[in-house]
């Protein structure tokens, strides 16, 4: 088996500082066949369960300095993990965030569509990775975040984010219901909506959504990848995009962080 490290997409805001590694990585690098082909993270899908441990050592090498990598069992909300040690996959936490000072631990978040969110101290002595789906995003799982690096003793005006690869808003359509939560919270979400070609139907913004919740935060720096999962076939896995071929299961990409200094 050829050992390919894998390369991760990087954000400006978080290469810039030192003491961290942290990667969005595409699905280019893994071992995995058929629709998971190549590299996915994702014990939750149907794949071989070996390919997928092989991949996510892979992705733990591009990490540099990282010698552990944890990812938690996602439930669409804003619970925020608080890492201090490694675990084995089949025993991670329920949450949707994860924050540590730890060094040598990755903290990783899994997507196909929803937006994942890295964060970072600008001394580097702290980070976290966040899995945005339009329930935790609206949920409040960003600001829970942040809040959990401040009981940590950073201040929210240090933090650096990036927001990775995610569906694009000519890719999301939504049904009629669907703005509702957002218009509850601020009707000025309303432009996150735009009419799709089905009446009554809408496309939304999603990673527009997420990085107007992390501007309003106070944040020192925020980078905005401009990818879509569900476009970018030959880059991203998506859920979208298999529920459209009818196909019964997709692939999970990385995004991950780490103290390293």
């Amino acid at each position: 088996m050829t050992d390919t490290r894998p390369t991760p997409i990087t954000a400006e805001s978080l290469a810039s500082i030192n003491g961290i590694a942290h990667g969005f990585f595409t699905r280019q690098g893994g071992v995995s066949g058929s629709i998971y082909a190549s590299l996915n993270v994702g014990f939750g899908s149907d794949d071989v369960a070996e390919d997928v441990a092989e991949n996510r050592r892979r992705a733990l090498t591009a990490l540099d300095g990282a010698t552990a990598l944890n990812t938690v069992y996602q439930v669409h909300g804003k619970d925020v993990e608080r890492v201090t040690g490694s675990w084995e996959p089949k025993d991670s936490p329920q949450a949707d965030a994860m924050v540590t000072a730890t060094p040598g631990i990755a903290i990783g978040v899994l997507s196909a569509d929803c937006t994942p969110v890295l964060f970072a101290a600008d001394d580097g002595s702290v980070v976290g990775a966040a899995h945005a789906g339009w329930r935790g995003a609206v949920g409040g799982v960003l600001a829970a975040t942040v809040e959990a690096m401040e009981e940590m003793g950073v201040d929210r005006k240090r933090i650096h984010a990036a927001v990775g690869p995610t569906i694009a808003q000519t890719s999301y359509e939504v049904g009629p219901e669907f703005p509702a939560p957002f218009l509850a919270e601020d009707p000025s979400n309303a432009r996150f909506f735009r009419p799709s070609a089905r009446d009554g139907h809408h496309m939304f913004d999603l990673p527009g959504y997420v990085d107007a919740q992390l501007q309003s935060l106070g944040l020192s720096a925020i980078d905005r990848l401009a990818h879509d999962t569900c476009a970018e076939e030959d880059l991203f896995f998506s859920y979208r995009r298999a529920t459209h071929r009818g196909e019964t299961d997709y692939g999970r990409g990385l995004s991950a962080i780490a103290v390293t200094g």
